[in-house]
């Protein structure tokens, strides 16, 4: 597994799991949830240590006690949660508390590694009152780090007018659909690490180009595009229902890319 630095100097593997569908009648995001998490628990196996979940995919519970049950240290996995924006979660800072305690109670951890805010609060205050106790959380040792998701260029100016940590990273969608080069160059110039959601997202004619250059390496057009992304810094988190699949998303990291390749990736 690779590993990047963050700005508050601890680190996250480059490549991780989401879970958005996992736990849920036919891998469907709005499933009913049916408590199976094998996907999970072969990820696992696989050597995925980077989990990423969120109150919103309502199984946090259930990929606490996967993680708790696999007989593997607490200290070797990488967890990452999410706070929605919504007044349920972020109403005053008694209700911010109370989330973030919930959260720990379904992850079964004493900590979480990087909790992250879903999506931008459009109520400045609440948003203030939302970082400072995440901050207070990282003072207690009970969060490791916080960042956000789905944050633009403004939202994080807006942050960072009166956060006294700085996010260590936005989670965002970046795919060759939508690459976002310009609000990815934003983030790495002020060492907010950029992790892409939705990477596989592609068309016929990006599949074609991919395949090409792949088989210059012996690899897929998902491997090479996962490549791609990591290679230029980018944290992402593809997600597998299938187990051949899930080995081959990891084994995106055993090889590099050429220059060449990676502009002709690029101009996708």
């Amino acid at each position: 597994m690779e590993y990047v630095r963050l700005n508050n100097g601890t680190t996250m593997p480059y490549l991780g799991t989401g879970t958005n569908t996992y736990g849920k009648e036919n891998n469907d995001y709005n499933g009913e949830l049916n408590g199976d998490f094998s996907a999970l628990e072969s990820a696992i196996k696989m050597g995925y240590r980077l989990i990423d979940t969120a109150i919103s995919y309502r199984n946090e519970a259930g990929v606490g006690k996967t993680v708790k049950e696999s007989g593997i240290d607490r200290s070797e996995f990488y967890l990452t949660t999410k706070i929605p924006p919504q007044d349920d979660y972020v109403k005053d800072k008694e209700t911010v508390r109370k989330t973030l305690n919930q959260s720990l109670k379904n992850l079964q951890s004493d900590y979480i590694d990087l909790y992250l805010i879903h999506k931008p609060i459009e109520d400045e205050d609440k948003l203030k009152l939302t970082w400072e106790v995440l901050e207070e959380f990282v003072g207690k040792g009970k969060i490791r780090t916080i960042g956000v998701s789905n944050f633009t260029n403004e939202d994080l100016e807006k942050l960072g007018q009166f956060a006294t940590i700085k996010p260590a990273v936005n989670q965002i969608k970046s795919n060759p659909v939508e690459w976002n080069n310009e609000w990815i160059k934003f983030m790495l110039d002020r060492d907010i690490r950029p992790q892409a959601w939705g990477p596989m997202k592609t068309t016929d004619k990006h599949r074609d180009v991919l395949t090409e250059i792949g088989g210059h390496y012996g690899k897929t057009w998902a491997q090479v595009l996962l490549r791609y992304q990591t290679q230029r810094g980018i944290i992402v988190i593809p997600k597998s229902h299938d187990q051949k699949n899930q080995k081959a998303n990891l084994e995106s990291l055993d090889f590099l890319l050429s220059d060449d390749d990676m502009k002709k990736i690029t101009q996708l």
